[in-house]
């Protein structure tokens, strides 16, 4: 981002504040980080842009961080920076929490979100988004990952469109092989079903778990020779492509009544 020219202003989550090594990182001169004690601001005096936010000083922060954030400054885009769950997300501790009304009413032009690796728009008035990580770390993390790109001119937020910055991307792939009358037959489908996700992660390397699950006569059989299936799902998943992995063969067949 230094050698772009793209400036930083940033703060520190949780896992951040429990990072031992995180202070000591020697970071380029075009990086910012918002204080640790208390609420700060930075201006962008060319942008007319202020940065509001405060990084977490330990791991758990349970209180309600935003009730003390600076009063917008006025005739200047004011952009807030929050590591929170917000009211509340499945999967995420409840730190910082806060309302989306709470940081509306605040009348900051915009809110970027953390803490929440999913991509997500809470409101539109203000704009209030959970960019949602910049890689996925694992198969609880599918679909295209980025950053969030926000368009405005005159002081007024135009779009915010979300950009596919993943280098890998993770899938979980439920595969009904109900119809399936023999092995052949399943693996033609094991290898048609890998090659449209391939395809859907748009030149990316793909990490995919594969759920085989329906009503079969091959149930018994599979069970039985489930180390030579994920042999073969890994072997037809090279054939699509090199950059394809099959992270995980999961059995949730059932034999037929």
């Amino acid at each position: 981002l230094n050698r772009a020219g793209i400036r930083v202003i940033m703060i520190f989550g949780n896992h951040d504040a429990e990072n031992r090594f995180a202070s000591r990182l020697e970071l380029a001169d075009n990086v910012h980080i918002l204080s640790r004690s208390q609420a700060s601001s930075f201006a962008l005096e060319d942008l007319e842009t202020v940065i509001h936010g405060r990084s977490f000083p330990e791991r758990s922060v349970t209180e309600n961080l935003a009730l003390k954030y600076p009063t917008p400054v006025e005739g200047q885009f004011n952009i807030g920076l929050l590591h929170t769950a917000c009211t509340g997300a499945e999967g995420h501790a409840l730190y910082a929490p806060c309302t989306i009304e709470q940081l509306a009413n605040h009348r900051y032009d915009y809110w970027a979100l953390g803490h929440v690796h999913a991509s997500k728009v809470l409101s539109t008035e203000p704009y209030i988004v959970y960019p949602g990580n910049l890689q996925g770390r694992h198969a609880r993390e599918t679909g295209p990952k980025g950053a969030v790109v926000v368009t405005v001119d005159g002081g007024k937020v135009l779009g915010a469109e979300h950009r596919p910055l993943d280098v890998i991307r993770w899938s979980v792939e439920e595969l009904d092989i109900s119809e399936a009358e023999d092995l052949r037959a399943l693996h033609a489908m094991i290898r048609d079903r890998l090659d449209r996700a391939f395809s859907a992660a748009e030149g990316r390397g793909l990490a995919l778990r594969l759920c085989l699950s329906g009503e079969t006569a091959l149930h018994n059989e599979l069970v039985a020779k489930r180390a030579a299936l994920r042999e073969e799902s890994e072997t037809i998943a090279t054939n699509v492509s090199p950059e394809l992995w099959v992270e995980k063969l999961e059995l949730r067949t059932r034999p037929p009544r």
